[in-house]
């Protein structure tokens, strides 16, 4: 199913990303078998306070939040799919790519519907990314599901996004959350198969709602395999910064190593922070959204984004919707 673009306005290295290790040698290479039920998918929502978020959300907190690709290796270790003798789980990032060598991923000027998300867990501050994505509310945020909730645990408080994000400048403001989303197989196991939310941010101040203010991407379900898709991210750990919007470009291909998750990966050696960043159809940002990153394997320069399907597709229409 797709939905129509609308522009109301003008691994763990990186994400879970450097968190898996490579699997044995012999890895099944199976037909993709997503756990759920797809066909009553179920939703999970919670309700954030939004007042304050914003302001707590300081230059030099920013600066200093950490990349979101360690609340998926924590998310493994809680309860996934993946075997606990193959995977590694909770380790903190490790660098794909090095100081010196050129990386896959490539330097962008910003867009203004993608951005960074800020947010708390566990006492502690995090960063990944999102994007503004077209809804019946104009108020509708993608990002990674560990990004949003530990899988299983908590929901993230302080939630905001900020979009078109460059070297500490937010020029369309912080859009603080009223409301997250996650798909239930996300909340209550940690499955990776499931690694999406969805953040509903209060208009600002001048009582505009965000798409309004900087565009939204259409989305996209039930597509079929092996497309080519161009990933966007703000990936932190060396050798990147955070500080600027980076991209991979490539055809799709299933995940040889843990081929129950259902996900797909492209060539992109982004780090940590550029968890939840969207993947779009084609070569540009104009794109349909039809993915986000969502892990990686440490030996691999490899970003692997979650199948948007009927669960992920009732995650987003409950958001779309509040």
């Amino acid at each position: 199913m797709t939905r129509t673009r609308s522009l109301a306005s003008g691994l763990l290295a990186f994400s879970a990303a450097a968190v898996l290790a490579l699997t044995s040698a012999g890895g099944a290479s199976a037909a993709p078998a997503p756990s759920g039920d797809q066909a009553n998918p179920s939703v999970t929502k919670a309700s954030v306070e939004a007042a304050g978020a914003a302001d707590y959300w300081t230059a030099e907190r920013m600066q200093s939040a950490i990349p979101g690709d360690v609340l998926a290796g924590k998310a493994l270790e809680r309860g996934n799919r993946s075997s606990a003798d193959i995977v590694e789980k909770g380790k903190a990032s490790t660098t794909k790519a090095t100081r010196g060598k050129q990386t896959i991923a490539q330097s962008e000027v910003p867009v203004s519907h993608i951005g960074k998300v800020f947010f708390t867990l566990g006492g502690s501050n995090y960063v990944c990314s999102g994007n503004a994505v077209s809804s019946a509310n104009g108020s509708t945020v993608s990002t990674a599901g560990h990004c949003v909730n530990e899988g299983p645990g908590a929901y993230a408080t302080n939630f905001v996004f900020v979009p078109a994000y460059e070297n500490g400048n937010a020029p369309y403001g912080k859009w603080a959350a009223r409301a997250l989303y996650a798909p239930t197989q996300w909340v209550t196991n940690g499955d990776m198969t499931y690694d999406t939310g969805f953040a509903v941010v209060n208009r600002n101040t001048q009582n505009q709602t965000l798409t309004s203010v900087v565009g939204g991407s259409g989305v996209a379900f039930n597509q079929a395999r092996g497309l080519t898709y161009k990933s966007y991210g703000y990936p932190a750990a060396a050798p990147f910064n955070g500080e600027t919007l980076k991209s991979c470009t490539g055809t799709a291909t299933d995940d040889p190593n843990n081929p129950q998750f259902g996900s797909q990966g492209i060539p992109c050696d982004m780090t940590g922070g550029s968890s939840g960043g969207p993947w779009f159809i084609g070569t540009s940002s104009d794109g349909l959204q039809n993915s986000i990153n969502s892990y990686g394997y440490n030996r691999s320069a490899v970003m692997y984004g979650p199948y948007w399907g009927s669960v992920i597709e009732a995650t987003y229409n409950s958001a779309a919707a509040a």
